[in-house]
């Protein structure tokens, strides 16, 4: 197998493109294209579906990615260290993450990370659906409560805690065991909320008078007044301290865990390993308000996940 050929493989794979493939490598599309034919020529399989408008992988296109990728990049890096380089994080980050940290912090984060480790690339596909690395080609996958039985490993990097905030002219009008108006997501059940004050659990009526799709959304109407909503802790921390916003109480069983996860088939590459160290160290140990963000722990030498 022409390692060559195989390498233009991977980056035509990894753009999802001959074009974008182009613009990254400074190599002409009709060379990778040539690669490309050659390496399916000799492996004696198609590697990708062609048409006039997209470019996809076959099965087995899929499965020389999987099996290749980490090694490749490997070796590039072994070369940088070899020629006495100074082993800096380089090429391209695919990265996959929730729509809703994507929107309220991921940008910042990339940006700084960027700042510090210019050689690098960033990709960031904000998406809520449960990807894999492997099949969708990214390095690093951020979930939210991963399952234990996963088999990626990686950071818990934020812990936070659902709550109810309010507006507080709209606290102020709520006597005690009247129902609260209420914004809530388009899949809510229930018309209680249970909530915890210290030891004690208390439950409170809602009637919701709007839903909606998006949790930006539910933030939004609550500022507004329109009524009480469950809102994670890192997004109102600011509104708590400025006053715009009262908590009302902590949702109990609403504690989030949030991992950046990789394949653990292999050692991560030097991109993957110092994106986690950084965006851990973007959630310091700050004192936020009670029932909210906690500060980040050092990894559990039980969790299965943990690198």
């Amino acid at each position: 197998m022409d390692l060559r050929a195989l390498a233009d493989f991977l980056l035509v794979a990894t753009h999802r493109g001959f074009a974008q493939a182009e613009r990254m490598a400074g190599r002409p599309k009709a060379t990778l294209s040539r690669r490309v034919r050659e390496l399916e020529k000799d492996l004696g399989v198609r590697l990708f579906n062609r048409d006039t408008r997209t470019l996809r992988l076959t099965d087995e296109g899929h499965i020389l990615l999987a099996r290749t990728r980490g090694l490749l990049t490997d070796v590039a890096e072994a070369e940088i260290a070899l020629r006495g380089t100074s082993g800096q994080p380089q090429g391209l980050l695919r990265i996959s993450a929730p729509i809703l940290f994507s929107e309220i912090g991921l940008g910042s984060i990339g940006a700084s990370y960027l700042r510090r480790y210019p050689a690098v690339r960033l990709e960031i596909v904000s998406e809520d659906r449960m990807t894999s690395p492997i099949e969708d080609s990214f390095d690093v996958v951020i979930r939210l409560n991963p399952s234990t039985a996963s088999e990626l490993v990686g950071r818990c990097f934020l812990r936070d805690h659902r709550q109810v905030v309010a507006s507080p002219s709209l606290a102020q009008r709520i006597s005690v065991g009247e129902v609260w108006p209420s914004v809530v997501l388009t899949n809510a059940e229930g018309r209680v909320w249970r909530l915890r004050q210290g030891e004690r659990v208390r439950e409170i009526a809602h009637d919701p008078v709007m839903r909606v799709s998006a949790m930006l959304t539910v933030r939004d109407a609550v500022l507004s007044g329109t009524g009480a909503g469950i809102l994670p802790g890192l997004m109102v921390a600011d509104h708590l301290a400025s006053g715009r916003l009262v908590k009302v109480g902590d949702v109990e069983g609403g504690e989030v865990a949030m991992w950046a996860l990789h394949p653990s088939q292999r050692l991560a590459s030097r991109k993957v390993t110092s994106f986690l160290e950084h965006l851990v160290g973007c959630f310091p140990g700050e004192v936020w308000p009670a029932g909210g963000f906690e500060p980040t722990s050092a990894t559990s030498e039980n969790d299965p996940r943990t690198d």
